[in-house]
């Protein structure tokens, strides 16, 4: 029975997640969100990861981008766990859009399942865990970021909280054992994951002290355990990271910290249809800065709070309150001096740019209050149902506009096949400023997987900006002769980017006997050898 009522909860929070995204999955392979420079990094990364881990596993970090660079997938997140739940469809010849969008709603609807186990489990009421899952995986903060495959997959976040919680009760390590596995998931996905959870870690730990420290002989050695297994596990993807921090510079100052945080106002935006229309089109400046949680969540969060009794119920109320307020303070940024302390005290908090992410704690604590809130109203289930769907309705901005995608021009499989060393750049050689433009070379180069010399990620190494310099004035002469001794071997051109007259471009090219056309593809792309 309880097998098939939690089956029952995982279909519904599929079919939630079809319904927000709509109509995403009528056309996953043709629709696609790549109007977002982020969209195509990420489709990038998971082909990437699908690609070299049955290869070159050992190597998994030296990705082919922003060539000669070392390090370059721990430019941005890693991915890793989401690439591995599509590479058998990227095996089997799915392209890099199919196995995103798929990934995406995958994301998703685990997430809302997560959420949904944990409150179930703890109030006893499915209705109370479809409502958390919806509010925590179907908010204005996830769905303006379906760009992002790593703000869709925060399934660890609340599993991590349950395994904590047991812990706390039992002292148990089969309970420290599950919180490792998911710190160690959440690592493997995104940077900003795992430093959530060590903060949302850090703050339960503080609020229920009186819970657990006096059984702190049985508790202290689980969290340990928990830490060093966790620790572990970790390294492997952590030691990339640590390099292109020493030897790259990618570490972000408080200066950069300030443009990507979020604003109380924030906190009453929201880009679903219902609310932004009425009234929220005044707070809504910025996906960025999106929070509005829904009426629904905010009354049955703040009843759980107001009705909060002695025991377990409590000490979680209070812990679930604690990570949402830290949430909510963290997201501010630099506004307050909080944010501060911890990236001087907390080192890992010096590689993320964007404080404004934080405010997903904000949305756990109250999608799991929210859930706790309607478990002891203990409603009629035609009225908890009704409350589930009100929850979805506030976060609906169904049907959303996707951009077509028509596959990657054959051409880019010519350099897949061609002898000897193989390095790529491609035409315009975007500046710093423009670089979110190379997303579409770095999509293409999942054709070929050969060095490039253009690159897209989260960080943009200082090498990058010293050949674009130079590169940026092809077909000049001497743009050309820099290109050559970078060690360029193939050029890929796309005449009709060029600021210029395109034909004119294309004629220079045509009379230089030290660039040999090899193909003309879709869209006039152009690609040569280099003599």
């Amino acid at each position: 029975m309880l097998h098939s009522r939690r089956l029952a909860a995982f279909a519904i929070c599929c079919c939630l997640a079809i319904a927000h995204t709509w109509p995403l999955a009528l056309a996953p392979g043709r629709h696609s969100l790549n109007a977002n420079a982020d969209a195509e990094l990420n489709e990038w990364i998971m082909a990437w990861v699908a690609h070299q881990v049955p290869r070159d596993p050992l190597h998994l970090f030296e990705a082919n981008i922003f060539y000669p660079a070392h390090d370059s997938l721990a430019f941005s997140e890693p991915l890793i766990v989401p690439a591995l739940l599509g590479a058998p469809l990227a095996w089997m010849g799915a392209t890099p859009v199919l196995v995103h969008n798929l990934i995406l709603l995958l994301g998703l609807a685990l997430t809302a399942f997560a959420a949904c186990l944990v409150i179930e489990g703890w109030t006893g009421s499915l209705a109370a865990g479809l409502l958390a899952g919806s509010a925590l995986a179907f908010n204005t903060h996830t769905l303006t970021r379906l760009a992002h495959v790593q703000a869709l997959h925060l399934y660890g976040l609340p599993i991590a909280l349950l395994a904590l919680d047991r812990v706390i009760r039992t002292g148990a390590y089969r309970a420290a054992l599950l919180l490792a596995l998911c710190i160690a998931t959440m690592a493997y996905t995104s940077g900003y994951l795992v430093v959530f959870a060590a903060v949302m870690i850090g703050v339960a730990l503080v609020a229920t002290a009186r819970e657990w420290t006096p059984r702190l002989r049985s508790v202290a050695p689980a969290l340990a355990a928990a830490a060093v297994i966790a620790g572990l596990a970790i390294a492997p993807v952590y030691l990339p990271y640590r390099r292109a921090a020493r030897d790259q510079g990618m570490v972000r100052s408080l200066d950069a910290v300030r443009e990507f945080s979020a604003t109380p106002s924030g906190y009453l935006a929201t880009a679903g249809r219902l609310h932004h229309a009425a009234w929220s089109y005044r707070f809504f400046r910025d996906p960025v800065d999106s929070f509005f949680p829904g009426f629904t969540i905010l009354a049955l969060a703040g009843s759980a709070v107001l009705l909060a009794r002695s025991g377990a119920q409590r000490s979680r109320v209070v812990m679930l309150a604690a990570i949402a307020a830290t949430g909510f303070v963290l997201s501010l940024g630099t506004a307050t001096p909080v944010y501060g302390w911890l990236f001087h005290a907390f080192p890992p908090m010096q590689g993320l740019r964007a404080a404004a992410r934080f405010g997903n704690l904000f949305l756990l604590g109250a999608a799991m209050l929210a859930g706790i809130g309607l478990a002891w109203w203990r409603p009629r289930r035609g009225v908890a149902a009704a409350l589930v769907l009100a929850v979805n309705l506030e976060a609906l901005s169904a049907p959303i506009r996707y951009t077509p995608f028509h596959g990657i021009p054959a051409v880019y499989r010519l350099l897949a096949g061609e002898p000897g060393r193989v390095v790529v750049a491609e035409q315009p050689f975007y500046p710093r400023s423009g670089i979110f433009q190379n997303s579409r070379y770095v999509l293409a180069s999942t054709a070929h997987w050969q060095p490039l010399m253009n690159g897209y990620s989260g960080y943009t190494p200082a090498s990058y900006q010293r050949y674009a310099d130079s590169f940026w004035y092809f077909p000049q002469d001497w743009a050309i002769k820099a290109m050559k001794d970078a060690g360029v071997t193939h050029v890929v051109v796309h005449a009709a980017a060029f600021a210029r007259d395109n034909m004119d471009v294309v004629a220079i090219l045509d009379k230089r006997t030290d660039l040999e056309l090899m193909a003309i593809g879709a869209g006039g792309v152009r690609l040569y050898r280099m003599r």
